[in-house]
């Protein structure tokens, strides 16, 4: 079966699909996850390694949502409109690439809303829960 991952961000509401969605064999797939803050407006206008964080702290909430941390990563996918400037920011994003997972930075020409300069997404192992 498959579990919705829900993050209690008001623009979630409105689009057609989870942020994550975990298996039951404790995979956890986030969506394609940009620089939105809490009401869904783009943060960072034309600041790429503001961009780069706010996606991270997105994606985080999903995993936390989920009961996994950045640890619990096992692969990376990072699309950016300008792929030296993200560069440029590789203490920044490798500071979230804990236990070392597979990772893939791909440039693309534009994402769905021009001011986002990146989109990251997540695939990682759910821990099992312990009993209290």
């Amino acid at each position: 079966s498959r579990d919705a991952i829900e993050v209690e961000k008001p623009w979630v509401q409105a689009i057609p699909f989870f942020l994550g969605v975990a298996s039951d064999d404790r995979l956890l797939c986030t969506a394609g996850i940009t620089a939105r803050d809490a009401e869904g407006k783009v943060v960072g206008m034309g600041d790429i390694r503001a961009q780069i964080e706010q996606c991270f702290r997105n994606v985080g909430d999903v995993l936390h949502a989920a009961g996994a941390d950045y640890g619990d990563v096992l692969k990376w996918t990072m699309y950016t409109t300008d792929i030296v400037a993200f560069g440029k920011h590789g203490e920044l994003w490798r500071s979230f690439f804990i236990n070392k997972p597979a990772s893939t930075l791909i440039e693309v020409s534009r994402l769905v809303i021009p001011e986002m300069l990146v989109e990251i997404e997540a695939i990682a192992r759910v821990p099992a829960k312990t009993k209290a």
